[in-house]
């Protein structure tokens, strides 16, 4: 919901700052006193382009703010963590300033943003209706994005455009494939061939070490025997060794200990050091027996290890890195059909991805039928209270030539704008006035699926008058109940119906004209319709007729129409 909007040195307003509430809110005042300027300004909030041409003259920038409540669950306050611009929860402060040179710059929560930024933030939160943006009613994408939403089925529509996408990817590696089968299956050749050479000897990174430290020991076998048996000798084999060294002097200071217990610490630290003597003369012969000199292994090794040389060279990597690459050249093996027959693999999976489609379409397809069945009937009944009696909505579904990424058919809303006529496009049989109200029954039918909190209508109500004026009253009256209503109107019916109202007028200050806006209060209400009822000349008649309509159709209001009027 709007919850206000600020404007400085915008066209013809030098100020203006506004609060607005829940429900049915209205703008008027006389002709050419800028009423639509407060909708221009929420506009250029949205993301529509600016101009220089906007900012009052002598000033040198324009700068425009509003301020958004919505529901924190919603998907904004995502969209707002995504774009780094979430502030308080459920609160959205918009910002723009224009200068003379026509550069602006916008902000989002006091975060810069680009004017896609502001359009993406404010989709699910304005929708502005008019002649103009009725308009966008008879292109064919907005229609069927109308009855997708309306039908609650965007996800669906999601789901049909991904399989479609998934489908066509398919079907293009498939027909990929056939344009180049030769190269297709060399490359399937060089990929078995490449890991069949790869796999024996570069399955992981640890079999690779453990064969580069068995090449060690192979190629330095008699070093290590005589390091060994060296060793071996000099701490217990030798006449004179380490053993027989360490327990002679062992059994000394044994005896010396029993004289002075001082030396307890050395005998203990001599019976440890024979011990770990013995240990390690146990080890040495245990390794001896088991260590040999093999020639035909260590060849063997030798040969595996030109090998991983070899293909580490070929490939263009570290001998570490084959692991890796042969893990990589099996996925790219597994992608183009594995080791089965590659084309019987691709037209699988375009089979399998032409099912999901038609699956996802169908589902779309039905909600679309459903949900255009109760929205014909439901514009078709609005349109007879709006002056069009005898007049036909009709949702049609078209099958198309191809399917589409947005389903099997074509979204066409037709209208017979009086009786006895058969309905044709929107574009080709509606009136700009006609097609205004055709734009608010289906927005008045639809209210409950709309995502945005706020609409807007900007003379929604051109070319009708008498009751018919009254009905769009009450319609809007009765869309305020389900979302907050902006409308811009020069017909005293459909202000009184609003909850809130406000008078937008002009006057001339040391030779500069200005606008400004303000909000009525129940006797300034009065005065305004008996305006808007009679001319400039207000009189007690009109006065009469005003409280009377307000009476009779705001909301809550305490007015009474006074007797005999």
């Amino acid at each position: 919901m709007l919850g206000s909007i600020s404007i400085r040195d915008f066209v013809i307003v030098d100020r203006l700052d506004l609060d607005f509430g829940s429900g049915f809110n209205v703008l008027t005042g006389e002709t050419g006193a800028g009423k639509s300027i407060l909708l221009d300004a929420l506009g250029l909030l949205l993301g529509e382009r600016a101009s220089p041409g906007l900012i009052r003259p002598g000033a040198e920038r324009a700068e425009l703010a509003a301020t958004f409540e919505f529901d924190p669950a919603g998907p904004l306050t995502s969209w707002l963590d995504d774009n780094d611009c979430a502030d308080e929860p459920g609160l959205l402060l918009l910002r723009r300033v224009v200068d003379t040179s026509g550069r602006s710059r916008a902000a989002i929560n006091g975060r810069p943003a680009t004017l896609g930024q502001l359009r993406e933030a404010t989709e699910q939160l304005v929708n502005v209706h008019g002649q103009n943006a009725h308009l966008m009613l008879t292109r064919p994408e907005v229609q069927r994005e109308f009855l997708d939403r309306y039908a609650a089925a965007d996800g669906l529509a999601q789901a049909v455009a991904a399989a479609f996408r998934d489908w066509h990817g398919a079907d293009a590696a498939l027909r990929n494939w056939q344009a180049s089968a030769a190269a297709w299956t060399a490359r399937l050749l060089e990929l078995r061939h490449d890991i069949a050479e790869l796999e024996p000897l570069a399955g992981d990174r640890e079999s690779l070490a453990e064969l580069e430290a068995e090449h060690q020991r192979l190629a330095h076998a008699q070093g290590l025997i005589d390091a060994s048996q060296a060793a071996l000798d000099v701490i217990s084999e030798s006449e004179t060794n380490a053993s027989d060294l360490v327990a002679a002097a062992q059994i000394r200071i044994d005896d010396a200990t029993a004289i002075d217990p001082r030396l307890g610490d050395t005998a203990s630290a001599l019976h440890a050091a024979s011990a770990h003597i013995g240990e390690a003369a146990s080890q040495l012969r245990r390794y001896l027996d088991r260590v040999e000199i093999d020639p035909d292994r260590l060849s063997e090794v030798e040969t595996q290890l030109a090998e991983v040389q070899r293909l580490a060279r070929k490939h263009r990597r570290r001998s570490e890195e084959l692991p890796e690459l042969l893990a990589a050249l099996r996925t790219e093996l597994e992608g183009m059909g594995g080791d089965g027959d590659a084309e019987s693999v691709l037209r699988n999976r375009v089979d399998t991805a032409h099912r999901e489609y038609a699956q996802h379409a169908g589902a779309l397809r039905s909600a679309r039928l459903e949900a255009g069945e109760r929205l014909q009937t439901g514009v078709t009944a609005c349109m007879q209270r709006l002056s069009l009696a005898g007049g036909r909505f009709v949702v049609a579904l078209l099958d198309e030539v191809e399917p589409t990424a947005h389903g099997s058919e074509r979204v066409d809303f037709l209208v017979a704008a009086n009786a006895g006529l058969p309905p044709g496009p929107l574009a080709r049989v509606a009136s700009g006035g006609e097609l205004s109200r055709i734009g608010l029954a289906l927005s008045t039918v639809s209210a409950a699926a709309l995502a945005a909190g706020t609409l807007v209508f900007d003379e929604v109500d051109a070319g009708i008058g008498g009751g018919v004026a009254e009905v769009v009253g009450r319609l809007l009256q009765e869309l305020g109940t389900q979302r907050q209503v902006l409308c811009v109107t020069h017909l005293a019916q459909v202000a009184a119906c609003a909850r809130q109202q406000f008078r937008v007028a002009k006057a001339v200050r040391e030779g500069v004209t200005t606008s400004h806006v303000e909000a009525l209060s129940a006797d300034q209400r009065v005065d305004e319709l008996a305006r808007m009822i009679g001319g400039m000349q207000i009189t007690d008649t009109t006065r009469a007729h005003a409280r009377e309509l307000l009476a009779t159709l705001a909301p809550g209001s305490h007015l009474q129409a006074p007797a005999g009027s």
